[in-house]
């Protein structure tokens, strides 16, 4: 949850570096919201109470939660030391979004992995 809240604070962020666990946390959650409106959209238009009373929802949510995604995205290819433009190339995108941060710092920033080396001891790869 903290990664989530950390790229919404970042929301429209393009310049630096994103973890690993920042994205995936992130889309995670955002997946999980979205399936729960969903959901009770599902619910509520079997129970004839307001049939389209959640589509204006599930798309506001889904308009709100596209450039805090791109910009989690962007950061995360940034500390992969690629461009990100490469988010428009979805499975090429996919195998970079899952690679290990570039070491040290690069063009983007300096490693977040580094940036918490300090704060707690070294849990393993995440």
């Amino acid at each position: 949850m903290k990664s989530f809240i950390q790229a919404l604070k970042k929301y429209a962020v393009f310049d630096g570096r994103a973890r690993r666990r920042e994205f995936w946390m992130f889309t995670l959650f955002t997946v999980i919201l979205g399936f729960a409106i969903g959901l009770m959209a599902s619910f509520i238009e079997v129970l004839g109470i307001g049939k389209d009373l959640f589509e204006p929802v599930h798309i506001t949510y889904g308009a709100v939660m596209f450039v805090p995604g791109v910009a989690v995205g962007v950061r995360r290819m940034h500390d992969i030391g690629r461009s990100g433009w490469w988010l428009l190339i979805p499975l090429v995108s996919l195998v970079f979004l899952c690679l290990h941060s570039q070491l040290g710092e690069n063009k983007y920033g300096s490693n977040p992995k580094d940036d918490l080396a300090g704060i707690q001891p070294n849990l393993g790869e995440v």
